[in-house]
């Protein structure tokens, strides 16, 4: 799949310009309503003074996993519909919710016939479970690009994905790029709203999901989080819950443009 450069796409970032090399081609070039060009590390459009839209109908992937699950809850409290593209059932019953279990190749003909207000990636797989850079790719790019490209032809105007902290479509390694490309994919996209997020290392109930090198660090985390600081922070570990809680918040968002939110912007978007 030929991906253009994410550089080629005015994607925007939450926290300043020129902070760390893997945003450089995200440089706005001024500055944007609410926010002074000496702001550091501000969102361009603060949570408290954006117009907020209400969510009516959200269309989700990836709404069996740690962050997708919590957003779902997140989205359902507020009285919005979600539909939920899945491989295996939930096993939630709720008012307004809505899962389609069935095979990846016949979401995007579904996704089309439903729309909504906003559609959601926090589809996502791993090295052990997919078994091959293949079939990782297949999960965590092409599924997620021909979600957004079906959603957008359904008429849905705002995406919000989850990507990774250190996402560079020119990285030498293998996650980072690939999670980089799924990037400039969704920006190659016709969204009125792009909102990329890149948290640090999730922390949050996964069961046997996790790999021991991942359980380790997790329990190592505050100690670490605490030498994370500055530009830094971004790489902390930050608790699935609060990466939901902003998702849900920035699905109310209703300014137009491409964002790029690191673990600072999650927090604000978090408290609101």
């Amino acid at each position: 799949m030929a991906v253009p450069p994410l550089d080629a796409f005015p994607l925007v970032s939450s926290v300043q310009s020129g902070a760390c090399p893997e945003i450089q081609a995200l440089r706005p070039t001024a500055p944007a309503p609410g926010r002074s060009s000496g702001d550091p590390g501000l969102a361009f459009f603060s949570p408290r003074s954006n117009p907020k839209l209400m969510v009516h109908r959200a269309l989700l992937i990836g709404g069996t996993g740690l962050v997708g699950r919590l957003t779902a809850d997140r989205l359902l409290a507020r009285g919005a519909e979600v539909h939920a593209w899945l491989r295996r059932t939930a096993g939630r019953s709720a008012p307004g919710w809505r899962e389609h279990v069935v095979p990846p190749d016949e979401w995007p003909a579904l996704v089309r016939t439903i729309g909504g207000d906003v559609a959601i990636s926090a589809l996502g797989t791993t090295a052990r479970s997919a078994g091959s850079d293949e079939a990782y790719r297949a999960v965590d790019l092409d599924m997620v690009v021909a979600f957004a490209r079906a959603a957008g032809e359904s008429g849905v105007r705002h995406m919000i994905a989850v990507s990774s902290v250190g996402a560079d479509a020119d990285s030498r390694l293998f996650y980072p790029r690939l999670k980089g490309e799924m990037e400039a994919a969704l920006a190659g996209l016709a969204f009125d709203r792009l909102d990329v997020v890149r948290p640090g290392l999730l922390r949050g109930e996964r069961g046997a999901d996790r790999r021991l090198k991942e359980r380790i660090a997790i329990l190592v985390s505050p100690a670490v989080n605490l030498l994370l600081r500055g530009r830094l922070d971004r790489y902390a570990a930050i608790d699935a819950a609060i990466v939901a809680e902003a998702i849900a918040a920035l699905a109310q968002e209703a300014a137009p443009g491409r964002f790029v939110h690191h673990n600072r912007d999650l927090y604000r978007l978090a408290r609101g």
